[in-house]
């Protein structure tokens, strides 16, 4: 009798717990629809099944749940993952996705878009703020190629971004948008899957998934990054090469999945933080372990955001960060004297 190595009993494992984890954030909502249900209406969807089943409840299971629990699970992947890229890039435990300004722009591109009423002819709000976000990370980019092409330097440039761009949406908020465009935006702004849809889930399950081999294989590099540039160039490493490509990924990962949702706080630090306190600093566990990490948080956020309060439905980006505070405060206290 042969037996399966272990390595692949632990993906099986793993595929298996984050299809769960999406089975069951697609099953809870505000809406007590019964389980059976739920299994028959995947069934007729996906094997043609003829079961008979509540119209109503099919349709928001299908075209609700399903693809706000995926694109959830995709988005939280995304994040944890170009955290880890970008801690081990920089050598800055602090660093995570919107450092690179991106969720910024983000703002400014959604708040143009609906400041002059675009959303409603050729632009959507969720392309205005995926715009807005790859501009801001090309302004990043020029300001640190021009001004030392370091980590510091990159910091610096996401920093100003940042600051930049939030000054511009306030400004178009206050000036251009009227009150009703200023709820919506904000509601983007603090995270939300409300609006999730197969669309969605379309374009950010093979970024995750694209996003997800590329990392890996740059594994074993990331953990030279870790002791520094100089030891990476002395192992034959080209790094600006090598930084420019993951940075570049990471920001395209970061824009697409802000666009989506708007910005969530806390995944892209928290979870590889507490990644690698499971699995250590190998970047080739590291990267899977905080792509499921940060897709069990999301989903678990969703779920929380629709049942804290009955009929009532919070942004889920309120609830990672009312979550991830305190987790981030106790991963600080834990590594206290290092």
């Amino acid at each position: 009798m042969t037996h399966l190595p272990r390595t692949i009993i632990i993906w099986l494992f793993c595929i298996c717990l984050l299809l769960c984890a999406i089975v069951t954030g697609a099953a809870i909502g505000e809406i007590a629809i019964p389980f059976s249900t739920f299994l028959k209406t995947i069934a007729n969807h996906l094997f043609g099944s003829g079961y008979e089943v509540d119209i109503f409840h099919s349709r928001v299971i299908w075209l609700w749940r399903l693809p706000r629990a995926v694109v959830g699970a995709c988005c939280g992947a995304g994040l944890a993952m170009c955290g880890v890229i970008l801690q081990a890039l920089l050598r800055n435990p602090l660093a995570e996705p919107y450092l690179l300004g991106i969720s910024s722009g983000a703002g400014t591109g959604a708040a143009l878009v609906t400041a002059f009423g675009m959303n409603l002819s050729i632009l959507s709000l969720s392309t205005g703020a995926l715009i807005g976000g790859l501009l801001s990370f090309f302004f990043v980019v020029f300001l640190a190629y021009h001004s030392g092409r370091n980590a510091t330097a990159i910091i610096l440039a996401g920093i100003a971004s940042a600051m930049l761009f939030n000054a511009l949406t306030a400004l178009i908020l206050m000036i251009f948008t009227p009150l009703e465009g200023r709820s919506n935006i904000f509601a983007w702004m603090i995270g939300n899957l409300s609006g999730a849809r197969w669309s969605d889930a379309l374009l950010a399950f093979p970024l995750t998934l694209l996003a997800f081999l590329i990392f890996l294989a740059f594994s074993r590099i990331l953990d030279a990054f870790v002791f520094g540039s100089r030891a990476a160039k002395s192992l034959g490493i080209s790094v600006n090469y090598v930084s420019m490509l993951l940075i570049t990924l990471v920001a395209l990962v970061t824009a697409v999945m802000v666009s989506i949702m708007g910005t969530i706080s806390f995944v892209g630090l928290v979870v590889p933080h507490a990644a690698r306190l499971i699995v250590g600093v190998r970047h080739q566990l590291l990267i899977p372990a905080s792509a499921l990490i940060g897709a069990l948080f999301m989903i678990a956020a969703d779920v929380i955001s629709r049942i804290i309060v009955p009929g009532l439905a919070f942004p889920v980006g309120i609830v990672t960060a009312l979550i991830g505070a305190p987790l981030f405060a106790l991963l600080l206290l834990r590594q206290k004297g290092n």
